[in-house]
């Protein structure tokens, strides 16, 4: 009877310890890792590539395991390099704060990802796609549907309501934007005020528009894309055969493409890949 009461002791132990790891003011679970990928982006300051998931800011180094920027597990959604050391981003908080609303509007890094602040729409914005070009910030609001533009990451003017998966600012030109939509590729002309389809254009689910080079783009089922002539016409190159979760393009021939099992490299345009780091 003693032995049967000491076990059931030990028992109960462990499961009020089980769950007690689980109560509201533990210690966050650990971070499944790179997943769900969102972004990518080269910070100028150190040459590497950092990678926007769900569960945090990595980067990746070749022949490196990918390492973690910061003790942040938030769920970036849009994110963009801005310069040296800076980053724009948005998303959700790390499920540790619950002192954050759930969508966190537009936020800086200016450490490189290691600590971040609010800009602006704070709790009222979730933008998962970023751009910033010509001085200006281009995003699209998950919550409203609209394309959003500021030209001081402070205040906001909405653009049109487009369901665009993936936004793409031309080097040259700050009203000319692509879109990636469910219907096919669209083009503004006029800052996202209007959009019109793009005849003929693969169904591209992302697109990225270097300084210098081609366009990129690549469809649902991760075959790539380059167009030299803003966007009429595409020429097919490497396929994935996996469904892309990012696209960046460096521009020189440089081109990083993420899907859920691997962020691949190319120097060719995307013509032919290598992997840079599995996704774990």
């Amino acid at each position: 009877m003693q032995l049967r009461r000491f076990i059931a002791a030990i028992l109960t132990g462990a499961l009020v310890a089980a769950c007690s790891s689980n109560a509201p003011d533990s210690a966050p679970a650990i971070s499944p890792g790179m997943v769900h990928i969102h972004g990518l982006g080269i910070n100028p300051s150190d040459e590497k590539l950092y990678v926007a998931t769900h569960y945090g800011l990595y980067t990746v180094e070749p022949d490196q395991a990918p390492q973690r920027v910061g003790d942040l597990a938030q769920d970036f959604m849009g994110f963009t390099v801005t310069g040296p050391d800076d980053f724009l981003a948005s998303g959700h908080p790390d499920p540790a704060d619950r002192q954050q609303p759930p969508h966190l509007g537009l936020i800086k890094s200016s450490d490189a990802g290691r600590s971040w602040e609010s800009l602006s729409l704070h709790g009222s914005a979730d933008f998962h796609a970023l751009e910033y070009r010509h001085g200006r910030v281009y995003g699209h609001d998950s919550q409203s549907g609209t394309v959003m533009v500021s030209l001081d990451e402070q205040s906001w003017q909405r653009r049109a309501k487009v369901a665009a998966f993936d936004l793409a600012v031309s080097p040259a030109d700050a009203d000319e934007i692509l879109a990636t939509t469910r219907q096919g590729l669209l083009r503004s002309t006029d800052g996202a005020m209007t959009f019109g389809a793009v005849s003929g254009a693969p169904a591209l689910v992302l697109v990225s528009w270097p300084e210098r080079g081609p366009l990129l783009g690549a469809d649902l089922q991760g075959t790539l894309y380059t167009s030299t002539n803003n966007g009429q016409t595409w020429q097919p190159q490497h396929a994935l055969n996996a469904k892309p979760q990012a696209l960046f393009a460096d521009g020189d021939g440089q081109v990083y493409i993420a899907t859920d099992t691997a962020i691949y490299t190319s120097t060719d345009d995307g013509a032919t890949v290598n992997v840079l780091t599995a996704v774990e």
